[in-house]
């Protein structure tokens, strides 16, 4: 790994023995307590070429519920200090514009890169929206944000006399090319500044920046490389920056406030006036957290043990940061094409990792935040429209990265209206669905949505894991024109499409395989993409029984599954079970089609006990903007989105007696639930018995009680009287 982190996790909040107890149904319950920030800021040791496995790549600072600032030390560059951006879980480095630092004394040498700063932080607190530290001087840092805003308290020791605080214009996560910073007064300051890179690929958005302190600095200057000049008021270019020094041999705190803006200077200083324009730190941070007490108790958890429940609500939390705010409290966004656009009436986001996100997180949000992610989907149109027609697959800023493959915006967009987020315009949405799976070449900026799409449209067969993803894609078109435009031609056409993926079957090896264009097979081992083919083979989650049918009936298949969860956290290449990453999430619930439904529960159980902890390395792979969050909140109360783009969920055993579950159209009660017991012994619905393993949507949605009766022993027959669906 390049940076690890130098934080001291006090042992006691490592742990967080929070001797609370939540009480479902009560309001006051101050969720973002339970929140340790901390967890996925650390890897498990993985090597510096494999710094991918095993870690979470999150931040620990303050963000609010789907805001624009993310203010904290970053994952791959802690030593610069406390950053204004940052994507939760994005396994490359990117984002950190402006970090600031404060120090003890003046400043003596330049800060050059920040690198060598080494500020030697020790936690005190970290929970949703605050985020407290101690640097090795003794400087005590509280952060806390707004929506586009952040804002710090940093107070010195008692034996300080001179205060530095450092900003850094021309520093970020990666290498900058772009950077100005301007000294506009004793208290203030003001720039702009690109963003570098992401996962190799450029980013070429500008961060405009304004900043203020509570009081006048005796000193201020800038830097460049290593030069410091005293009396210098503006800065260019990499590597530089500005900084401040005051008096504090009587005043001890100083306050400091940011506004940000991806449009103008003009906006950012109108976020900042408009979100806080008052020094009240303690009333800022006590709104944000009121913001996450709103959300996080959309999911109302009780009866387990102090550890589990903090585990939940951090991986609620970490799903509800992202996609994040994109345009000004004024309306105004940089849209896909580089030009200023003005919402009406919505707010526009940005942060879409669509591959990893399609499968958990998408409809995650859209159960609980319908109306935050209605907007998300009328951002993607408007990206589509303003880019080139087209879906795109991985979006930071305004920039379509290109990042991963498949066609995952069109699962994204598909999951979140079946789940609820159907505020949005589907008709232009299916329009852009189609130029994607229809056109060769069709694009979103410079980057196909869908390569090799004309030997995928004439021969049926290409690169195995890439064909997978897009057979995913058409069965979610094929649901979608049904249920928008009630389009039956089309939803044929699309579904038929999706079956596909029987073109790459080799009854040779009975593996899904890879075909040269001349229709030969390739190796079964080429062509995956982080994962292997014994991964990537059930990557069929719309039509389970047809694929089990084909390599020889389910208790072959389920032989085939024991094999593969022999070890639960393989890297990409391994033939084994790969817990820390997308393609796997939804094998285990594989058990389901196979009349074996007490192995998907035995295994859901095993995941989260083993590859789960409250720790900083308590994550088994990228969080991946709230996709790997998602996945451990729906496995714990224990209803998994199985089949993209359809309505309903795959049972396993919930983990908490009390689970509150809050929709804009109801309230789902689930009862029954233990960490400890696995298997399911029975299950009523509103007092029903319920022997099947898939629950569908509608039958959730209002008021209504899942009970379960859980057992420390299997029970092999329940669970098996009703198939779930499946789709040909």
């Amino acid at each position: 790994m390049k940076y690890i982190l130098k934080i001291k996790i006090i042992a006691s909040f490592c742990l967080v023995a929070f001797s609370i107890k939540l009480i479902a149904q009560n309001s006051s319950v101050n969720y973002a307590e339970t929140v340790n920030t901390t967890i996925g800021t650390k890897g498990k040791g993985a090597s510096k070429e494999e710094a991918y496995l095993e870690a979470g790549y999150t931040f620990p600072g303050a963000t609010y519920p789907f805001g624009m600032v993310q203010f904290t030390p970053t994952f791959f560059a802690p030593y610069k200090g406390f950053a204004v951006n940052q994507m939760s879980g994005s396994g490359c480095e990117h984002m950190a514009n402006f970090p600031t630092m404060p120090l003890t004394g003046s400043l003596k040498t330049s800060p050059d890169s920040m690198l060598h700063l080494d500020p030697q932080f020790t936690l005190q607190k970290t929970i949703a929206g605050y985020f407290k530290t101690v640097t090795g001087s003794g400087i005590n840092c509280e952060l806390t944000v707004t929506k586009r805003t952040g804002m710090a308290r940093y107070t010195y020791p008692a034996s300080a006399t001179k205060a530095t605080i450092i900003i850094g214009s021309g520093i970020n996560g990666t290498t900058i090319s772009e950077a100005h910073m301007l000294i506009t007064g004793p208290h203030s300051c003001e720039g702009y500044a690109d963003g570098g890179n992401f996962c190799g690929y450029s980013t070429p958005y500008k961060l405009y920046f304004t900043a203020e302190f509570d009081t006048d600095a005796d000193e201020s200057g800038t830097w460049k490389n290593k030069d410091v000049n005293s009396s210098a008021k503006e800065a260019e270019g990499p590597v530089s920056g500005a900084y401040f020094t005051f008096n504090v041999s009587a005043r001890k705190t100083i306050h400091y406030k940011f506004g940000i803006s991806y449009v103008s200077l003009a906006n950012a200083k109108e976020n900042l006036h408009t979100e806080n324009n008052q020094w009240n730190f303690t009333a800022t941070k006590n709104t944000t957290i009121a913001a996450w007490n709103k959300y996080l108790g959309k999911i109302e958890v009780s009866g387990g043990s102090a550890d589990h429940t903090t585990q939940f609500y951090t991986h609620l939390y970490h799903a509800l940061t992202q996609p994040g705010i994109f345009s000004d409290v004024n309306g105004d966004y940089m849209g896909a094409d580089n030009k200023v656009h003005k919402t009406s009436g919505f707010t526009y986001y940005t942060g879409f990792s669509s591959w990893d996100t399609y499968r958990t997180q998408a409809q995650l949000i859209a159960m609980l935040a319908p109306e935050e992610t209605s907007d998300m989907m009328k951002s993607i149109v408007l990206f589509a429209q303003q880019s080139g027609g087209s879906f795109p697959r991985w979006v930071s800023t305004n920039v379509e990265t290109g990042i991963m493959q498949g066609d995952p915006t069109t699962l994204v967009v598909v999951n979140a209206y079946t789940f609820g987020a159907k505020d949005f315009d589907t008709k232009a949405a299916l329009e852009i669905m189609r130029h994607g799976a229809e056109v060769p070449g069709a694009k979103s900026q410079a980057i196909e949505t869908r390569p090799y799409l004309e030997q995928y449209l004439s021969k049926g067969y290409m690169n195995a894991s890439m064909q997978l993803e897009y057979t995913s894609a058409d069965f979610a078109i094929a649901e979608f024109a049904l249920h928008t435009m009630h389009d039956t031609a089309l939803t044929h056409k699309f579904l038929k499409q999706s079956q596909s993926w029987k073109n790459l079957y080799n009854p040779d090896t009975k593996w899904l395989q890879s075909r040269n264009e001349d229709g030969s097979w390739k190796p079964y081992n080429e062509d995956w993409r982080e994962g292997s083919y014994r991964n990537y083979f059930w990557m069929i989650p719309y039509n389970l029984k047809a694929l089990i049918d084909t390599i020889g009936g389910k208790e072959y298949a389920e032989k085939r599954l024991d094999t593969l969860f022999m070890k639960l956290n393989a890297s990409y290449y391994q033939d084994w079970f790969a817990a820390g990453n997308e393609p796997d999430f939804q094998v285990p619930w594989i058990y389901n089609w196979t009349n074996t439904p007490y192995k998907t529960q035995e295994v859901v159980k095993r995941i989260i006990k083993e590859q789960y902890s409250n720790r900083a390395n308590g994550l088994p792979g990228n969080d991946d903007m709230g996709a790997m969050g998602a996945w451990y909140v729906l496995a714990n109360i224990g209803l998994y989105p199985m089949i993209p783009g359809y309505a309903g969920f795959s049972v396993n055993s919930p983990s908490f007696p009390m689970i509150k579950v809050k929709t804009a159209e109801g309230s789902l009660t689930i009862t029954g639930g233990d960490e400890r017991k696995p298997y399911i012994r029975s299950l009523t619905l509103n007092g029903k018995e319920w022997n099947s393993t898939w629950i569908d949507y509608k039958d959730l949605k209002k008021d209504n009680t899942l009970s379960f009766k859980l057992s420390d022993t299997p029970s092999k027959q329940w669970g098996t009287a009703t198939a779930p669906p499946s789709f040909e």
